[in-house]
């Protein structure tokens, strides 16, 4: 692992430059919404007929005024951790995986595995899927490298990266990289600054896997780094020196426990799991401030659930975790709306969006130093918010 400390010593910089100017230039914020999932009043979940899923092209140009552009009919599912979606940093693209397609069931619905990448050109208007590129077994998390080059996609039921090449608007698969056991539900990934190196949750294994990227070339690097119980979700703050987990818990949902979010050094030598930080129950969400001093924890804290559950909430919570070089702190939560998933940050980091799945609308929070607050507005989108992304990521 000396070329990952050889990057951070003299790439870090150079890095952060890049992601800030990627960060000025974002104007768009895509959500992809789920209308075939519902809870009834027990807290059971209920398969739908599919045909009603949207992803929404969002302009937040002024942040505090979001516009929907465009309502794609494009199938998206909640059953994942909701970073199955990603803009490239020149905006021209978006990508979204499909993890479960819908089949019938006896007199109802299912979900089996997908391997479908839809890209949709932001360029156009309105904006347009354009093409349909095929992953591995139930795509999931994603990420696209800060050159705009490459994208990466976390295969759950086939424990594998799906490797994708982007020249322009044309993606292709290149490569499937095994990083463990089908079982193991390999759900996220995150790439570093530099483009070189990627994390990816393994989170059934309760652990995450480091990879090592050379050009178009990604390779294993048999190392696996233990985390918290069941690591959902994972991201790398701008100057490239920590990435975070966010650890869901035995069963990986609700069930009225504190759960964490685990702090990885990404320049030690081999980079270790540092710190835990303690955040409430059920997180799936995570992202980072494009200024790297404050990143989010999205909690769903039972409120999916019947309201005789002890552990029930009328909504959600967002967590706020102040970043202080490599020390992480829990400054505070403020709640939000019924099932919180999806959460992204304004270019800028001053706000926040996040997407409350049965509430079927997107709030938009304030960051008032490492504070939150609530701006009372809403933005009622199509369906129910499962994956939400600004670009670049």
């Amino acid at each position: 692992m000396k070329t990952l400390v050889k990057f951070l010593a003299l790439g870090a910089a150079a890095g952060a430059l890049l992601m800030s100017a990627g960060a000025a230039r974002a104007q768009m914020l895509i959500s992809g919404n789920d209308e075939k999932v519902w809870f009834d009043e027990t807290g059971k979940t209920v398969n739908q007929p599919p045909g009603k899923d949207t992803v929404s092209i969002i302009d937040i140009h002024d942040p505090t005024k979001p516009r929907i552009l465009a309502n794609l009919p494009l199938m998206n599912t909640i059953i994942g951790p909701p970073v199955n979606l990603a803009i490239t940093p020149d905006q021209h693209l978006a990508l979204v995986a499909n993890s479960l397609d819908w089949v019938k069931d006896g007199e109802g619905w299912k979900g089996v595995p997908d391997n479908k990448i839809y890209v949709i050109d932001l360029t156009t208007s309105p904006p347009a899927r354009i093409a349909t590129v095929e992953a591995g077994k139930q795509p999931s998390g994603m990420a696209i490298s800060p050159k705009g080059d490459l994208a990466l996609v976390a295969n759950r039921a086939d424990g594998t990266i799906s490797v994708l090449s982007i020249r322009g608007k044309d993606v292709l698969a290149l490569d499937t990289v095994p990083v463990g056991a089908a079982t193991d539900s390999v759900s996220a990934v995150a790439i570093t600054p530099d483009g070189k190196h990627a994390l990816s949750a393994k989170a059934a294994a309760n652990k995450v896997a480091l990879l090592t990227i050379d050009g178009q070339k990604v390779s294993y690097d048999k190392r696996d780094l233990p985390t918290g119980v069941f690591p959902y979700n994972v991201a790398v703050t701008p100057d490239g020196k920590i990435a975070l987990t966010v650890d869901n818990g035995a069963g990986g949902g609700s069930d009225g426990n504190a759960k964490m979010v685990s702090v990885i050094d990404l320049e030690a030598d081999p980079p270790r799991v540092i710190d835990h930080v303690t955040v409430g129950d059920s997180p799936e969400g995570l992202a980072i401030s494009p200024k790297g001093d404050i990143a989010v924890s999205v909690e769903a804290r039972g409120s999916n659930m019947p309201k005789t559950a002890f552990f029930y909430h009328p909504g959600g919570a967002v967590t706020a975790l102040k970043i202080d070089g490599k020390r992480v702190t829990n400054v505070g939560s403020i709640d939000v709306g019924a099932l919180p998933e999806a959460v992204a940050f304004s270019p800028d980091g001053q706000y926040v969006y996040v997407g409350n799945f049965i509430d079927q609308n997107l709030w938009i929070l304030r960051v008032d130093g490492s504070m939150l607050t609530d701006m009372t507005q809403r933005l009622k989108l199509p369906g129910q918010p499962a994956s939400m992304r600004s670009g670049p990521q």
